[in-house]
This record gives structure tokens, C-alpha cells and sequence, in this order.
């Protein structure tokens, strides 16, 4: 019995589409050139990425890396259908950490990953990664796309990035060393909830019975921009305090909160002491937790409740710090300060 000849298969035909991932990796070529610094050797396309770090300016570098995620904020992204801030997010979340160590982010990579390339969403993703690039200073150098059908939905997609970053040795943070007691803790705003806290989030929303095209509680926008909106970049005014010698240490205020994230930068014999009464949250949070009738101590465990960075510092270095951070447009916050346990 003769058989009948099997259709030849082709790697489209298994739901990977090579072209639509050429037309990605051209569209992608000029953000990335975009964000080129001092440094980067060469372009896209090779199997890694090179960099020079005696022609980003340093003498004696210690190279700080960092990786993360968006979290569930992506499901935001999804149900609202904008993908051009989670790219933003995602490039904080990493720059900001290296800056706790003291360090300059350098260089970026991201991980997207899909189960078909559709509309247009990847190229918002990564246009958003760029933007985030831009404003930390660092150049987006490479990454990678997967296109892997049947393992995400359709329209869902996850996202992960990693940085380099360089500091000189003898300005890598946290000085625990010199810190003592009556230090200062010095606080800078964040813009929101930043990329923490959205599983409570969109327990909340749901509770309540709203969508993300509700009108907000708190803001003049709908309730889904308002939570998309983009983490802040701090490398513009924490990198010229750190080169200058007045941070001894310097929290990111990620998951955890103030609770968890401040004392990671203090040595064990001192414990941060945080006056809550010197700022006031922004209205997102005064919104999560009046609707979620969330306590005070959860809210600070798991959210920034403005704060995004905080800073310590030797009481007589208070006014230079702030003084300067009023200078590029901020309002500094003296949150509290460093007592003995």
C-alpha cells in the first residue's frame, strides 16, 4: 500500500514566524541606536554585546549587576492594551537597583518573550525599554525575542531585563562602615505605585467593582492609566550626590516597601527611624488603602507610598544634599534618621 505523502512543515506552520522577527529586530535597530553612550563597541547582531570602560571614564571599576521583572503590572498592559510604559518599568526596576550600590548603569538587555508577534506590541514594549534607557543614561545594546507558540495567550507576552553598571571602588555604597548614629534619611518622590504591589492592586480594583476604563478615584484619567503609570528614573540626581561623597547609602524602595527596603542599607547595630508624618502619600495611596481598608503597616510594607528613593547622610551634609536636590526640581523629604538598637 502506497502512502500518501505528508505535507512538508515549515517552522511558520509550527506558529514561528522568522520574517515577523526580521521586521522586529529592523524596527528596534534605531531606539537602539538612540540610547548609544560612551563605551558601547559596536552594534546589534552580534552574539554579545562589548563595552569599554576606560572610555566610559572610569579608572579602578567594580561592576555592579541587576535583573527584573514588571511583575503583574503587566496585566494591567493587557487588559488596557497599553504596552509603551511597561518597557519604562522594566528598565527601572533594574537602574535603580544598581544605583543602591553606587553604580552608573551602563548597559542594558531584555528578555521579551510571546506566543506569536502581533500588532505592534512588541515594538511598543521595546520602544518603552529604549525611552527607559534614555533616561537612565545607559544604552540598550541587545536582547532577545521569543516567539513561542502555545505558551502564552494571545496578547500576553513576559518580560524580564538585566543591567551592567560600574561604580569606582572607592564610591561603592552603602558605607556602612561611616554610618552612625543621627544620620539623616532623606527621601525623593516617586510617581506611584512604580511596579510594586499589583497583585493587592487588582484585588482591590476588583473588590470594588471597577475596570481599568473606570474614570479614576484619584487622578483625572481612567483608573488603567493611572496604574500604568511609568516608574521613575533616579540616575540624573542620585549619580552627581553619590560622586560627590555626601551618600553614605541609598534604598530603592521596591517590593517591601519603606519597611523592608530601608534597613538594607544600615549595618546591624543601627535601625532606620522613619517619621511617617513628613510627607504626605500621594492620592493612589490614600485611594488603596481607604478602598482596600488596608493598615498602615501593610501599606507600608508593600508599597513606596511616595517615596521611591530615600538616601542617608551625615546630619551636617542635610542641607547640601537637599539643597541640591531642590536644584534639579525635586522637593526632598527628611524622612528620619539613623538611631542605635
Amino acid at each position: 500500500m502506497t502512502e500518501t505523502p505528508k505535507t512538508p512543515l515549515s517552522y511558520r506552520d509550527a506558529g514561528v514566524d522568522i520574517e515577523a522577527g526580521e521586521r522586529l529586530v529592523g524596527a528596534i535597530g534605531p531606539m537602539a541606536k538612540a540610547t548609544a553612550r560612551a563605551g558601547v563597541m559596536g552594534g546589534l547582531g552580534g552574539f554579545g554585546a562589548l563595552f569599554d570602560l576606560k572610555k566610559a571614564g572610569y579608572d579602578d571599576p567594580i561592576l555592579v549587576s541587576g535583573t527584573d521583572g514588571v511583575g503583574t503590572k503587566l496585566m494591567l498592559a493587557f487588559d488596557v492594551g497599553q504596552h509603551n510604559t511597561v518597557g519604562i518599568d522594566l528598565v527601572a526596576m533594574c537602574a535603580n537597583d544598581v544605583l543602591a550600590q553606587g553604580a552608573e548603569p551602563l548597559f542594558f538587555l531584555d528578555y521579551f518573550a510571546t506566543g506569536k508577534l502581533e500588532g505592534g506590541i512588541a515594538e511598543a514594549v521595546i520602544s518603552g525599554i529604549a525611552e527607559g534607557c534614555r533616561q537612565s543614561g545607559c544604552a540598550l545594546v541587545g536582547g532577545e525575542t521569543a516567539e513561542m507558540p502555545g505558551m502564552y495567550p494571545p496578547g500576553h507576552y513576559d518580560l524580564a531585563g538585566f543591567v551592567v553598571g560600574a561604580v569606582d571602588r572607592d564610591k561603592v555604597l552603602p558605607r556602612m562602615d561611616d554610618m552612625v548614629e543621627g544620620d539623616v534619611l532623606i527621601g525623593i518622590a516617586s510617581s506611584g505605585p512604580h511596579s510594586n504591589g499589583y497583585s493587592l492592586i487588582r484585588r482591590i480594583v476588583e473588590r470594588e467593582g471597577l475596570n481599568y476604563a473606570s474614570p479614576s478615584p484619584f487622578s483625572n484619567e481612567t483608573l488603567g492609566e493611572a496604574l500604568l503609570t511609568p516608574t521613575r528614573l533616579y540616575s540624573h540626581l542620585a549619580l552627581p550626590l553619590i560622586r560627590s561623597g555626601l551618600i553614605k547609602g541609598l534604598a530603592h524602595i521596591t517590593g517591601g516597601g519603606i519597611t523592608e527596603n530601608t534597613p538594607r542599607m544600615v549595618p546591624e547595630h543601627l535601625k532606620p527611624v522613619i517619621d511617617r508624618s513628613a510627607w504626605t502619600p500621594l492620592p493612589v495611596f490614600q485611594w488603596l488603602q481607604k478602598a482596600g481598608n488596608v493598615t498602615e503597616d501593610e501599606m507600608h510594607r508593600t508599597f513606596n507610598m511616595g517615596i521611591g528613593l530615600i538616601f542617608a547622610v551625615a546630619a551636617k551634609d542635610t542641607d547640601a544634599v537637599t539643597t541640591q536636590l531642590a536644584k534639579a526640581g525635586e522637593t526632598p523629604f527628611v524622612l528620619g534618621h539613623l538611631a542605635a538598637k
